[in-house]
């Protein structure tokens, strides 16, 4: 449990909490012996919040012994292609209505999204959430031509109560649905979002409790929450933002690949390409020939479908997709941009007539 402390953040908090809800019964518990006392069940801190204060995250509140989330609104929305989520085993090509709100609840010193996601912690300023409802994100939806509603560019699961109500709209009107989530989840919210929520795209950050927890999490309950993801049924990719110094050594990238190949060797792993930005100013950049280590190594731990990504055309063939049976280029890429799509069928390989994992249609 935290509470604000720079003004900036209580003024921008104040904002936040002018437009919210009751969280959904399924994410919120008393907390025994404790009155007016809540417990948050949105992320895998589990935070104990009493009245007047916010969990770790900063934008679920607890009111008088109710816990508040935000509802109703946006701090980011734009159509995206489906490959920048990145999803590449999904619909290639398609459009996704992608949509976010302020804060998080970890504090990575090397977010490349930090405006959005850190605004709660740092002084600098961000444009206000909109006003918003769900029918009116599925009517942009349509209105865009897209295929996917997509929760993104903060961490989503502070947000799930907001997001399922969405959700919920955009099934009905025929519309895939994802989570691009850091997956510091729980169990329960998993079972919250699972009926109207298809993919996830998870954040595996590193494979070491330490590093995890200079950056606020548990490197636990992000394997836990992808092997719930799997139990589940939900479509899974995995990315991994390669940041020299932090999560580059040998060691730790096969570590990591291992267990992502035990668990699925079919499930698409991204390694992509860090940037110095927020409070890693001086650090160097991911190169493509780190990139290119990475990927050879995560092939070498036996996964069959790994991606390059945020070094645009330096990357060769780990931009393509590959038929994990036949070998052969099934779709080729740039960056985000679909080249070619040999796939006749949607997910079936047209030289060996093997089934490719995925969502195709």
């Amino acid at each position: 449990m935290n509470r604000n402390e720079d003004s900036g953040a209580q003024t921008l908090e104040a904002v936040l909490r002018a437009k919210t809800a009751p969280a959904h019964p399924a994410l919120v518990q008393p907390v025994p012996g404790k009155e007016g006392w809540v417990r948050c069940l949105a992320c895998g801190h589990r935070c104990r919040i009493p009245p007047g204060a916010s969990g770790i995250c900063k934008v679920r509140f607890n009111e008088d012994g109710v816990l508040r989330v935000p509802f109703n609104r946006v701090a980011s929305l734009a159509v995206d292609p489906v490959e920048k989520k990145p999803f590449f085993h999904v619909v290639p090509g398609a459009r996704a209505l992608s949509f976010g709100m302020l804060g998080c609840d970890l504090h990575c010193p090397f977010c490349q999204n930090w405006f959005t996601s850190q605004a709660l912690r740092e002084k600098t300023p961000v444009p206000p959430p909109q006003d918003i409802t769900a029918e009116r994100l599925v009517e942009l939806a349509t209105e865009s031509r897209s295929r996917l509603v997509v929760s993104t560019y903060n961490e989503p699961l502070i947000t799930s109560d907001w997001a399922h109500a969405v959700f919920e709209k955009a099934k009905d009107a025929g519309f895939l649905t994802g989570f691009v989530s850091n997956g510091n989840g729980t169990p329960e919210v998993l079972d919250f979002l699972r009926p109207v929520t298809n993919l996830f795209n998870v954040d595996l950050k590193s494979f070491s409790d330490r590093s995890y927890r200079k950056l606020g999490g548990v490197l636990k309950n992000v394997l836990d929450t992808l092997e719930n993801l799997k139990r589940k049924g939900f479509w899974v990719e995995v990315i991994t933002l390669l940041v020299p110094g932090f999560n580059d050594s040998e060691p730790e990238i096969r570590e990591l690949t291992r267990y992502l190949a035990r668990l699925d060797p079919l499930m698409p792993w991204h390694v992509t390409a860090f940037h110095a930005d927020y409070k890693m100013t001086d650090a160097r950049s991911t190169s493509w020939e780190d990139l290119h280590r990475a990927a050879e190594i995560g092939v070498e731990s036996g996964i069959r479908y790994v991606y390059a990504g945020n070094r645009p055309g330096e990357v060769g063939e780990w931009e393509n997709t590959r038929c994990h049976v036949c070998g052969e280029t099934l779709i080729r890429r740039v960056h985000f941009r679909i080249l070619e799509n040999r796939m006749e069928e949607p997910g079936v390989c047209p030289y060996c007539g093997a089934r490719i994992p995925g969502v195709w249609e």
